[in-house]
């Protein structure tokens, strides 16, 4: 089946189904490129999806699906692929045959495991596989050297796997509204994260590792039960911004003082009993301290 033959196939599906909207496509030649299926009201994908072998870019986000069949891995060439805001229940293994992906949507669907193949998308270099029912990360998620960016917050992870410290690349973390209790020691491999997004966990301790981020500018801890924060954390020198709001703190530790870069701390809502004096000479560097 030609690409324009498949393109006729599914313009026959979407209209005997009533689908939303108008069916997007880009082609060159005789080859579809790109294929807009988002937000159309399909509850399935017609086969002639998967024979469109050569696309780049594939967006099916916005409908109540619930699978992606594994003929998804004849299609070796797709950079992009949005599949977040379906109902999808599970990820066909053949999704580790797109070794081309650069970007990957899972996000908003009703995953509770994603696949051991995960780790073959070596040229990945953006994930989300946020607000889906998830309770951990495949350990073949150390395989992914180029990735940038992971977004895995509102899932239920409880830990994360010690290979999650082979990110080498990798400059945002986000891991709000999971069950995390604490991070492994490999955390501190990351050098050359900028933003880690630990909001509404359940973290009592940060691993000593942490303080050997030197390149995180922001590091967001609000809603967790810290009550201390680890002596390396003094080394954290290129942080502007430290979130430690609604958490567990009686008094300050001292290793906020030696934080050069410094920028904004916000205090709120934990149960101080007094200030110290070097808080002040943080507002004197220009630091902007909410209590």
């Amino acid at each position: 089946m030609t690409d324009r033959t498949a393109l006729a196939e599914l313009e026959r599906v979407w209209n005997e189904n009533g689908a939303v909207g108008q069916l997007g496509y880009e082609i060159s030649g005789d080859t579809a490129m790109e294929l807009r299926l988002a937000e159309t009201g399909l509850m399935s994908l017609p086969d002639a999806v998967w024979q469109l072998e050569h696309l780049t870019r594939l967006y099916i986000y916005g409908n109540p699906i619930t699978e992606i069949a594994p003929s998804v891995g004849r299609m070796q060439g797709v950079l992009v692929l949005d599949l977040g805001h379906n109902r999808l229940l599970t990820l066909p293994e053949a999704v580790g045959q797109l070794t081309s992906l650069t970007f990957l949507y899972v996000h908003d669907n009703q995953l509770t495991a994603l696949p051991d193949s995960l780790g073959n998308l070596t040229k990945l270099i953006y994930l989300n596989v946020g607000e889906n029912p998830i309770t951990v990360l495949p350990k073949g998620i150390g395989n992914l050297a180029r990735l940038r960016e992971l977004r895995a917050g509102n899932c239920r992870l409880t830990y994360l796997p010690e290979s999650m410290g082979e990110l080498a690349c990798l400059k945002e973390l986000h891991l709000q509204k999971n069950q995390l209790q604490s991070l492994p020691e490999a955390i501190g491999n990351l050098g050359a994260l900028r933003r880690l997004i630990l909001e509404s966990n359940a973290v009592a301790a940060l691993p000593e590792s942490l303080g050997q981020l030197e390149r995180l500018t922001e590091l967001n801890l609000r809603n967790n039960q810290l009550s201390s924060l680890p002596d390396g954390f003094s080394q954290l020198r290129s942080l502007a911004y430290l979130d430690l709001r609604a958490n567990r703190f009686t008094s300050l530790p001292a290793v906020i003082r030696d934080l050069p870069l410094l920028e904004k701390l916000d205090l709120r809502w934990n149960r101080l009993s007094a200030l110290p004096p070097w808080l002040g000479e943080l507002e004197e560097r220009g630091c902007s301290i909410y209590l």
